[in-house]
């Protein structure tokens, strides 16, 4: 074979295979970097549920505090309850990034969450109406009930 034939060949058999090395690390690279986003998107859509929820828990803490007091001020609790009904809408809409963002048992922990928390502040609504009504029936029920919604709410939060 010709010498310059010889260096030719190994010449383009040279850039084929660094071509194909370079395809190959590239979609490596690729790979990674989507990855690398997926997992950003992810942490982010955790960390704003997670603040969002906490932020909203607090409002509802301070809803209960304000109801079970001997005589509460009706326009505190309304406005307290207003915060927390937006925070609740937050949660809602966090939420709904987490589940398109997480694995599904990250999804069916942050339901479960978003499920006792929701007991939980039917209890506080149920608190509130009645406390605008003026009714004291259901008062210490209620109270105990909340407390009790409280305790399931953080055992989930603890096991999740």
């Amino acid at each position: 074979m010709d010498s310059g034939l010889a260096a030719l060949l190994g010449a383009a058999i040279g850039s084929v295979a660094t071509l194909g090395a370079a395809m190959v690390n590239g979609r490596s690279q690729a790979r990674s970097q989507h990855a690398q986003q997926s997992r950003r998107h992810r942490r982010d859509a955790y960390a704003r549920y997670l603040g969002a929820l906490h932020d909203r828990d607090l409002a509802m803490d301070a809803v209960l505090a304000a109801l079970r007091a001997d005589h509460p001020d009706q326009a505190v609790v309304d406005e307290l309850t207003d915060r927390f009904v937006a925070l609740a809408r937050e949660v809602h809409r966090c939420c709904e990034a987490v589940i398109l963002e997480g694995p599904a048992s990250v999804a069916a922990v942050a339901e479960r969450v978003t499920n006792a928390s929701a007991d939980l502040s039917y209890v506080m609504r149920r608190m509130a109406e009645d406390a605008r009504a003026g009714d004291t029936t259901r008062r210490s029920e209620d109270s105990a009930l909340a407390t009790e919604r409280e305790r399931a709410r953080a055992a989930i939060g603890r096991t999740a």
